[in-house]
């Protein structure tokens, strides 16, 4: 669990006595957050709930292996090994390498923000981005998450998604971003059963006040496994009208080239959504 300054709260749950030395090490990890890059040992210690004895061993365990590093001033940032591991990830790299000239070619069309973005159970996860720098401002970055129900990608990643995940995310509070969030669970069913009807998600300003995106599906084979927008400032839904076949033309041609290459490693899931439906 998460307090809102981005430390995890030391308590009851995962960050108890009785984890074990190799939960103990990734709840280490766990306490840094893009809000929170660089920790001291005693916010360490704080954050993972163990005495600063304990996190001195674990910080030392991980920078011996290369999963920390220590800045000048003495704070801990994570290492590079950690980013060795996480090219490995499939989900990342693989689709990166088949989406790149895809994006690169999109963002020399539109010169606005160019999106690609996988979900994480409730989640959306982004992997990558281009933008202009008079390009319409995002509350997004790469490696950030957002929620699934305001974002373009996310609508498409939301809509695929099996029905468990839909439900989970349909049965919490939706929260408004701006007064053209859909927060109302009935409204947001009929919007993703328009998504997987026309292979196309517009989110309206539901993020920020002055941009709209149009987002489409990324296929492995039969199965949705992410998600390309480009966001482009405006204050309806005609503003992405001109960008729209850009949008559904790139996703169509990342979909092939990872059907043509990729495929093993990635995780399989259970049955999205749109089949349940079919």
């Amino acid at each position: 669990m998460r307090v809102p300054g981005g430390l995890p709260e030391a308590g009851p749950g995962p960050l108890t006595p009785s984890r074990t030395s190799g939960g103990k090490l990734l709840a280490v990890l766990d306490a840094f957050t893009r809000e929170r890059p660089a920790l001291t040992l005693s916010e360490i210690a704080r954050a993972v709930g163990v005495p600063l004895s304990t996190a001195h061993r674990l910080v030392g365990e991980l920078r011996r292996w290369g999963g920390l590093e220590r800045d000048a001033d003495g704070r801990f940032r994570v290492g590079l090994r950690l980013f060795e591991l996480g090219a490995l990830a499939p989900r990342g790299l693989g689709l990166r390498e088949a989406a790149l000239p895809f994006m690169e070619d999109l963002y020399e069309v539109t010169h606005q923000n160019v999106q690609l973005a996988v979900r994480d159970d409730v989640e959306v996860l982004f992997v990558e981005r281009f933008a202009a720098r008079d390009a319409v401002t995002v509350l997004t970055q790469v490696g950030g998450r957002f929620a699934l129900p305001p974002t373009g990608v996310g609508l498409v990643l939301l809509a695929y998604a099996p029905v468990e995940v839909q439900e989970r995310v349909l049965a919490a509070p939706l929260r408004r971003y701006t007064p053209h969030t859909i927060t109302d669970p009935r409204t947001l069913r009929r919007v993703l059963a328009e998504v997987r009807r026309t292979g196309l998600a517009i989110s309206d300003r539901q993020v920020t006040a002055d941009a709209v995106s149009a987002a489409a599906p990324i296929h492995l084979g039969d199965a949705v496994v992410a998600a390309l927008s480009v966001v482009v400032p405006g204050d309806s839904p005609a503003a992405v009208r001109a960008v729209t076949p850009g949008v559904r033309a790139a996703a169509r041609g990342i979909s092939r080239v990872l059907t043509q290459s990729a495929g093993a490693g990635w995780p399989v899931e259970p049955p999205s959504a749109a089949d349940e439906l079919r």
